[in-house]
Formats: C-alpha cells, structure tokens, sequence
C-alpha cells in the first residue's frame, strides 16, 4: 500500500485503455479481463478522476459503452474519449467531405457529415470490409486528389479478440501511405492531441495523470 501511495502521489486522475485492459473484445460481447470490473469500481470511488481511451473504430461510442455496461462496468459515454467524434470535429472544422472506408457499426458517428464529392480519405478498422475492392477505391479517391488527406482512426498494428490476435488499421493505413506517397494524420492513440483532449475533458495536467494501457504496440 505504501509503494502505491507513493506511485499515486500528486496524481489526480487516470486514463484507461479499453481493449485489453477492461475488456477482450469477440463473440457474445467480449470478456472482462479479470479484476477490470472491481478495479474500475475502486478508481470511482476514489478521488481520483477516470476517463476512457480506445481506439475502437468498430461500434460507435454508445454501443461501445452498451457493451461494457453490460459486462459489470460503472462507464458513461461522456467519459470516453473515442477517435470517430473526434474525427468528426477535425472534418467539420476543415471542410473536408470524406470518403470512407470503415466499419458498419460505427458508420452512425459519421451521420451528419458530408460524404459528396470527397476531399480526403477516412480510414478505421473496417475489419471483413478491408476488401481489395475498397481499398483500391480510397487509393483512387486519394491519387486524384491534388493535396491527399488521408486520416486514418488510431495506427495500431494488431489487437486482441477472444479468438487470438487480429490486425489492426495500421497494416492498411501503411499500405495506402506507400501506394499513394502520403503521411496519414492519425486520430486516436499514440497521438498526442488525442491524450491531451483526453487529459483536458478531466480537467488534469499531463504530469498530474496516469495511464494503464495494453502490453502491446499500438504503433
């Protein structure tokens, strides 16, 4: 107790990871890891402030924290920091209409965008939608373009699902970057702007937090 009262000293909240660290995602919902429930549980009750980082391009936020809810977790959709809305914050502000290669279940975080005549490329973990077909379309859209923009939601090389490892956007966003001779600006973790907007919705400074992430690389 007391190496952690010396570890937690001037700390005022916590950034959490949710996929591999609350949660493994898969069938039936996924799987809490054990002891995330009753750890998230402790953080509430403590005063410690809590905030929620993923890079979860797959549900939209609400269904994200459906999910979670349902597996024992004490979580609102405020406290989540997602890519997807803040990427739709990022596109407004630009004027930039995207064309977009992601997945279903997240497609309703992009409702009220406009998707005609596209300016720029949106990519996420479209997962069984990462067909040659589509990819070869957001190159097009992008080789035609005469500044590309290509934004790609989190970099993350692989992640992991109750049926074992699964790759991640970042294989793909790689590929679109070498064909096309462009950088993809990322949203999402390892950005960043993405921790600091995090960082800010508590009301924190970045030497006052502290962040429980998954034993992988999400670059």
């Amino acid at each position: 107790m007391a190496a952690w009262a010396e570890r937690l000293a001037g700390v005022r909240g916590v950034l959490l990871d949710i996929s591999g660290v609350l949660y493994d995602s898969g069938a039936g919902g996924g799987t809490p890891i054990p002891g995330s429930v009753e750890a998230v549980a402790r953080l509430k009750q403590s005063q410690l402030k809590v905030r929620f980082c993923t890079n979860e391009s797959q549900k939209s936020r609400p269904e994200l924290v459906a999910v979670l809810r349902r597996l024992g977790f004490d979580i609102s959709e405020e406290e989540v920091t997602a890519p997807a809305p803040a990427t739709c914050q990022i596109l407004k502000e630009r004027g930039l209409r995207p064309h977009l290669l992601i997945h279903e279940g997240v497609r309703s975080e992009f409702d009220h965008i406009d998707t005609s005549n596209p300016n720029c490329v949106v990519i996420a973990d479209a997962g069984e939608d990462f067909s040659y077909q589509n990819m070869n379309k957001a190159f097009q859209v992008l080789m035609e373009l005469e500044t590309p923009v290509l934004i790609s939601l989190g970099k993350g090389r692989y992640y992991k699902e109750g049926s074992g490892l699964m790759l991640d956007v970042g294989a793909y966003m790689k590929a679109l970057e070498y064909a096309c001779g462009v950088e993809a600006e990322v949203v999402g973790k390892p950005s960043p702007e993405f921790f600091n907007s995090a960082l800010q919705a508590m009301g924190v400074e970045a030497h006052q937090a502290q962040r429980r992430a998954p034993s992988r690389s999400e670059g």
